[in-house]
C-alpha cells in the first residue's frame, strides 16, 4: 500500500466523514431553530443592549439573557453572568449553593483535576460528606449512602476531563438520573455540562437534571464572549446558586453587566454554528490520527458528546510536539512555543497550546494534556474546521 501524503490522508478522511458531517449539520439546524425561538419567545430587542450601573438592579437585558438561556435549555431558570469567572466557579456555586452542613456530595466517577481541589477543600470547610463512586456500581453505592441523613447532591461530569474514557452521552446520563431518582426522588442531580452544549439536540436540563453549569468561553459563548459562565435548571436550585455567587438577599437581582449583554446574546445565537465547526474539525483530527495508528477517543463511527478529541501517544515528546504545532499555527501568539509547567490545581505538569483571541477559550482550537503516562493529548474546539484541517496538514 503506497504511503499517503498528509493532504491525501486528510482528503481520504474527509470522504469517509461526509455522512457524519451531515449529522452534525442536522444537529446544528435543530439547535439553531431552538435558540432562535428562544430569542423570539423572550421578545429580545435592541433596547435590551442597554445596561445599568452600580448594583445592576432593574437591568432588563440581563433578565432577557437569563430567559433566553432558560428557554433554549428547557430549564425553569438560568443565571448568565460575566462575574462567574470560569466553569469551575459556576460549578462551585451550583453545587455548594445547594448543599448545607451535614449534606452529601457524591460524584459519579473522578471529577476534573481543578474540581478535585474545590470539592476536597469546601467539603471539609462546610462539613459535607464527599465521596466518589464507580458509575458501574451505582445502585449498590447509592443505596448505602442514601441511609445517611442530609440532602444528597449527585454530580455527573459530562465530558471526560483528563480521563481516558468516553464522554457520557445523554442516554447514559438520563439512565443515571432515572435510576437515582427511583432510589430517592429528592436527590439533587447536577451535571457539569462544559464542552457539551449543542453537540446534541438536548441538554441535561431537558432530560431530568435539576441543575447544570458551563463556561461562556466554551461552547455557548460562540467564540466571541470575553468571559463568564452560566447555571441553568430548576428555579429553586438556580436561586440557591445565585445567592452563593453573590449574597443571600441579592441573588440574581444584583450585578452590573458592564456592557456585555449584547455580546453574550450574539455569542449564544452563533453557538450552534460554531459548535458544528468544532465537531467537524475534531472528527477530522480523530480519524486522521486513527488512520496513523494511534488510539483515539471518540473513535470514528461513535457518537460525539463534546468538542474534545483525545489522542493517546504513549510518548512524552509527541504530546509536546503536537501542542507546539497547534500553537505555531494559531492566529494569536504563534511566535511562542509552549513547554510543560506546573499549574495550580493539577497534580502533574501540564502543557497547553492556546493561540486564542480569548484567553483560556477552548471553543477556539487548543490542545493540552498532563505530562503523565500514557501521554494523551486533548485537542478541542476550532472556530473553523478549516483551521483544524490546516494544522493537521502541518503535523
Amino acid at each position: 500500500m503506497p504511503i499517503l501524503t498528509s493532504s491525501q490522508l486528510i482528503s481520504t478522511a474527509e470522504t469517509q466523514l461526509k455522512p457524519v458531517w451531515e449529522q452534525f449539520e442536522q444537529i446544528k439546524y435543530f439547535n439553531q431553530a431552538k435558540v432562535l425561538n428562544a430569542f423570539k419567545n423572550a421578545g429580545v430587542q435592541n433596547s435590551h443592549y442597554s445596561w445599568v450601573t452600580g448594583y445592576g438592579y432593574d437591568d432588563l437585558g440581563k433578565e432577557k439573557l437569563d430567559e433566553v438561556y432558560a428557554l433554549s435549555f428547557g430549564a425553569e431558570s438560568a443565571l448568565v453572568r460575566p462575574h462567574l469567572v470560569s466553569g469551575t466557579h459556576a460549578i462551585t456555586c451550583a453545587v455548594f449553593g445547594n448543599l448545607s452542613s451535614g449534606d452529601s456530595l457524591i460524584c459519579l466517577g473522578e471529577p476534573y483535576d481543578t474540581l478535585k481541589t474545590v470539592y476536597n477543600k469546601l467539603a471539609v470547610k462546610y462539613n459535607i460528606d464527599y465521596q466518589i463512586i464507580d458509575p458501574n456500581a451505582l445502585e449498590k453505592s447509592i443505596l448505602a449512602l442514601s441511609k445517611s441523613p442530609g440532602k444528597k447532591l449527585i454530580s455527573i461530569q459530562r465530558s471526560r476531563g483528563y480521563e481516558w474514557r468516553d464522554s457520557f452521552d445523554l442516554k447514559k446520563i438520563q439512565d443515571y438520573i432515572v435510576r437515582l431518582k427511583s432510589i430517592n426522588p429528592d436527590f439533587v442531580i447536577f451535571v457539569d455540562n462544559c464542552y457539551g452544549e449543542f453537540t446534541q439536540t438536548q441538554e441535561p436540563s431537558e432530560i431530568g437534571a435539576d441543575i447544570m453549569a458551563g463556561s461562556l468561553i466554551k461552547n455557548p459563548g460562540g467564540g466571541i464572549v470575553s468571559a463568564g459562565a452560566y447555571i441553568a435548571g430548576s428555579e429553586h436550585c438556580v436561586a440557591q446558586s445565585a445567592e452563593y455567587a453573590t449574597a443571600p438577599g441579592i441573588g440574581a437581582h444584583g450585578a452590573c453587566m458592564f456592557d456585555q449583554t449584547r455580546l453574550m446574546l450574539q455569542g449564544f445565537f452563533m453557538a450552534p454554528m460554531i459548535v458544528c465547526e468544532a465537531l467537524k474539525g475534531m472528527s477530522l483530527a480523530g480519524l486522521v490520527f486513527q488512520m496513523l495508528g494511534y488510539e483515539t477517543i471518540p473513535q470514528f463511527g461513535t457518537e460525539r458528546n463534546d468538542i474534545i478529541q483525545a489522542i493517546k501517544f504513549n510518548d512524552r515528546d509527541k504530546l509536546i510536539k503536537l501542542c507546539q504545532i497547534v500553537q505555531k499555527y494559531s492566529p494569536m501568539n504563534s511566535i511562542f512555543s509552549p513547554i510543560p509547567a506546573p499549574i495550580s490545581g493539577y497534580e502533574d505538569e501540564i502543557i497547553m497550546a492556546a493561540g486564542s483571541f480569548i484567553e483560556g477559550s477552548s471553543i477556539e482550537l487548543s490542545c493540552d494534556g498532563p505530562l503523565r503516562s500514557p501521554y494523551v493529548a486533548y485537542l478541542q474546539g476550532g472556530l473553523s474546521w478549516s483551521h483544524t484541517k490546516y494544522v493537521l496538514e502541518k503535523v
